[in-house]
């Protein structure tokens, strides 16, 4: 089996997302700030793996917006992922947007 390939198939409107590694980050005046610095209700970014039948605005690979605490985790052969419902995504970044928008949705 290729390792691109997860040995699941998603239901309905479930999406399987890869979430972005915390990583410190930086202000506009260029503070560093850690990764375990307290924050608010902060979103976190995370990268589409595997969709249900039924999910209509995300294709694989593009890139999600999405609540931490509206999450349920599973782990696949050795990494974690975390199962969401179409309805729980906030945005899309997606690369396939053409004429020069972002591909930010809000």
């Amino acid at each position: 089996m290729p390792e691109s390939r997860l040995p699941v198939r998603m239901l309905h409107d479930r999406v399987l997302v890869s979430a972005d590694e915390a990583s410190e980050r930086r202000s506009s005046a260029g503070i560093v700030i850690p990764a375990t610095a307290a924050v608010g209700r902060r979103l976190v970014w995370a990268t589409v793996m595997a969709l249900g039948q039924h999910v209509r605005q995300v294709q694989l690979d593009d890139r999600v917006l999405f609540d931490p605490e509206d999450k349920a985790e599973v782990e696949l052969q050795g990494k974690a992922y975390t199962l969401l419902r179409e309805r729980d995504l906030h945005a899309v970044a997606a690369p396939r947007v053409e004429d020069g928008h972002t591909g930010l949705y809000l």
